[in-house]
């Protein structure tokens, strides 16, 4: 069979298109439409809905011409949606901002510095300082503590209004008012303070067991009772004890029975005083035997009096040792319902042995 020329071919399918498609555009689409493609009824005749309006006159009026397929339109969907899927919901209304309090006002700031002396430079630690309410509450009589700071220089914010501050320092101190106003400031208080060290020793510069000396510090001045005020109880040798500037009365006790010593000291500002206290005394350790230089007996009582009767001390045990201010004494031992006396002397800086003889005969 000859084979078709493949030019002829093309030209008979396109024939073939253009025809087709002007039948479809001759009968259109709408619901009955008529073969004219105008207002035409359907196949019972009546009135036929109009379909999109072609325009006739054969193939020629196809060029150009738009081909509607479907006749409900759809509406459009914006962009911005997701098909087949709901949109978000709308996204709830911010909540109006919270309302800005008005600062309040900063309380003026008060700077502290203390000095020893007033050429002396700051104070770096070991201080304390106390704020207090420059007026009394109601019937108390005292002051009310409102801040307590420790170190060296300090800062606090108050209140405008009156205060007493005081600065420690050891044993020296001082106090000053203070009234604030809508205005920082800085207050520097001059302390006149000297440092007081104190040691002890016996007739001779003989030393003594420190741990058996204290030292009380009293003011130089006395009240109506004749009493001095006590600054310092119980201070142990060689401790640099702060002090203002002044005269004190001091108290030396070797022992905790009759060896004492008294003087007055004079503590210079921004100076350290050393100071010497000598006592007149000596540490005597008692022993009950059954002959010289024999064992000492246990469980034995022991009382120490004056030459006058007054008691002076009273302990248990077979080595007593008690520090007495030179003299006579007489000491009276008892063991298993038997007593014991004797008579001896005390020499300033001797310590020694007192024997007791358990000898009936006595």
């Amino acid at each position: 069979m000859p084979r078709r020329p493949v030019a002829a071919t093309a030209v008979a399918m396109l024939l073939v298109g253009l025809c087709t498609g002007d039948a479809l555009a001759q009968q259109g689409h709408g619901p009955g439409g008529g073969p004219s493609g105008g207002a035409g009824a359907g196949p019972a005749g009546g009135p036929g809905a109009a379909g999109p309006a072609v325009p006739s006159g054969g193939s020629g009026g196809l060029a150009g011409a738009p081909l509607a397929l479907d006749s409900t339109a759809k509406p459009a969907v914006p962009d911005a949606a997701i098909p087949y899927a709901p949109n978000p919901a709308p996204a709830a209304p911010a909540a109006p901002p919270a309302p800005i309090e008005a600062s309040k006002p900063t309380k003026p700031l008060l700077k502290l510095t203390a000095l020893v002396t007033e050429d002396s430079g700051p104070i770096r630690s070991g201080l304390v300082w106390r704020i207090y309410k420059d007026e009394r509450d109601g019937d108390d009589t005292r002051l009310k503590l409102l801040a307590t700071m420790a170190g060296g220089d300090a800062e606090i914010r108050l209140d405008p209004g009156s205060y007493l501050v005081h600065a420690a320092y050891g044993r020296a101190g001082a106090t000053t008012r203070v009234t604030i106003d809508r205005m920082s400031r800085q207050e520097t208080l001059i302390l006149n303070a000297g440092g007081l060290k104190l040691t002890a020793s016996v007739a001779g510069d003989l030393p003594v067991n420190p741990s058996r000396v204290t030292f009380d510090i009293y003011s130089k001045d006395v009240d109506a009772r004749g009493e001095r005020q006590a600054l310092v109880v119980g201070a142990k040798p060689g401790k640099v004890i702060r002090l203002n500037a002044d005269t004190y009365h001091v108290v030396s006790h070797y022992g905790d029975l009759n060896a004492v010593s008294r003087a007055e000291i004079h503590v210079n500002p921004g100076k350290l005083t050393e100071a010497t206290m000598y006592h007149k005394a000596a540490a005597v350790t008692f022993k009950l035997v059954a002959e010289g230089g024999g064992e000492a007996l246990a469980n034995t009582n022991w009382l120490v009096l004056t030459p006058s009767g007054d008691q002076i001390t009273e302990s248990v045990g077979a080595f007593p040792t008690v520090v007495l201010a030179e003299g006579e004494y007489s000491v009276v031992a008892k063991h298993n319902n038997d007593v014991y006396t004797r008579t001896f002397t005390v020499e300033s800086g001797v310590d020694r042995d007192i024997e007791v003889l358990a000898d009936k005969k006595q």
